[in-house]
């Protein structure tokens, strides 16, 4: 029995439901659905590069590139200065034009205009095609067109399909050189002379008559293997390999070849051989032909 006056103190007891996992917080899912995200646009940007040309992405580049409109009526644009600083942006120094109100730089050329449809604008552009541009790419693409001509009528020609592969072509920053190269049986002059052998005739006049439609002006080398000359008639391997590439041009105009397209004739002995580590090689003895690309100046 309790004592009578005696207050026990009451205990309260409270149960915590238990849970099965954790708390661990959703910070992570915010971080990790941002860092998704970020990859697919990635993937995006990739994906877009890749099938996309040049053109293309530089014409969305200029989209996105903002355009600055200057207000040609805006306070003191019709004062001595135009509305513009002493100092232009680029740091030079500004004076006004006693004609008009447009400032006119220290170099003496007029400040450049930001504003949309301005013509000089355009042609400073990016991905803009000169007139430059069109010719040489046209031209390209008629070179390519010959190369393609050339090598169908080798290999229609009978008498000159064993030596296809004695003409070779290679693409060079003046144009598309023509090499007509010997072998060990196969000569296209004469030992030590500038006399044309009959299959050497014929293998140029299969040239002439491809590029006889062209208007590309020509240049002609001569080679040499390094196989020196006894000195008593004054000859060397520079007078010969001037000598050949001179009767190639004989040749090339006999076939329809307008003697006004040569531009230059030239021998360079055996200064510039074909085998480099093998002077002596009768690959070393060669004849080329270029097609210049047009002068478009």
């Amino acid at each position: 029995m309790k004592p009578e006056g005696v207050i026990e103190p009451e205990i309260v007891y409270r149960k915590v439901k238990a849970h099965g996992h954790a708390h661990h917080g959703g910070a992570w899912k915010i971080a990790y659905a941002d860092f998704v995200t970020a990859m697919m646009a990635f993937f995006m940007l990739l994906w877009i590069l890749g099938a996309t040309t040049e053109d293309q992405r530089k014409g969305i580049a200029d989209y996105f590139t903002p355009t600055v409109i200057q207000l040609q009526n805006s306070g003191g644009s019709n004062g001595l200065f135009g509305g513009r600083s002493v100092v232009a942006p680029d740091g030079t120094s500004v004076r006004p034009e006693t004609s008009g109100t447009r400032p006119v730089t220290s170099s003496g050329s007029d400040a450049p205009s930001n504003q949309p449809g301005d013509a000089r604008g355009k042609s400073a552009g990016r991905g803009t095609v000169t007139a430059a541009d069109a010719a040489r790419a046209a031209d390209e693409a008629r070179l390519e067109t010959l190369e393609k001509k050339l090598k169908a009528r080798l290999e229609a020609d009978p008498t000159l399909k064993g030596l296809k592969g004695q003409v070779r072509f290679v693409k060079t920053r003046d144009g598309l050189r023509i090499d007509i190269v010997e072998r060990a049986d196969f000569a296209m002059f004469a030992l030590g002379t500038s006399a044309p052998t009959r299959e050497a005739g014929l293998l140029v006049q299969t040239v002439a008559r491809a590029i006889a439609d062209t208007p590309n002006r020509l240049t002609v080398r001569g080679h040499t293997d390094a196989l020196g000359f006894s000195s008593r008639n004054g000859t060397s391997n520079w007078s010969l390999s001037s000598a050949r590439a001179d009767a190639t041009r004989r040749l090339l105009s006999s076939a329809g070849i307008d003697p006004g397209r040569f531009r230059r004739i030239e021998g360079v002995a055996d200064t510039d051989p074909y085998v480099k580590d093998a002077p002596l090689d009768p690959r070393n003895r060669r004849i080329s032909v270029t097609l210049l690309y047009e002068d478009t100046a």
